[in-house]
């Protein structure tokens, strides 16, 4: 199965967070390590504070774990609570 994640859209706690722009790539192991997420302006602030649209950060891979994660039509379904995002992302260097 060939699954292209770029632009699609990422929920948590059914409602968008973000769109997936990019992916970064350990390239000596050769594995996914992060999802840039473009989030959305109203989760960028409550989240992070940031008071601007357009806002990327890095999604660890950790919150894709088996059994909190589910691939749908409508995009990638976190099963995280909004308030534990920021566990998991960090500002785009």
């Amino acid at each position: 199965m060939r699954l292209g994640l770029i632009d699609k859209d990422v929920f948590a706690s059914n409602e968008k967070i973000g769109t997936v722009k990019g992916i970064d790539i350990d390239f000596e192991g050769w594995k996914v390590t992060h999802l840039e997420i473009e989030l959305e302006k109203d989760i960028a602030e409550s989240v992070l504070g940031a008071k601007k649209s357009g806002v990327r950060n890095l999604m660890d891979v950790s919150a894709l774990k088996k059994g909190t994660t589910a691939w749908t039509d409508t995009g990638l379904h976190l099963k995280i609570p909004k308030d534990q995002l920021h566990d998991y992302l960090k500002p785009v260097p």
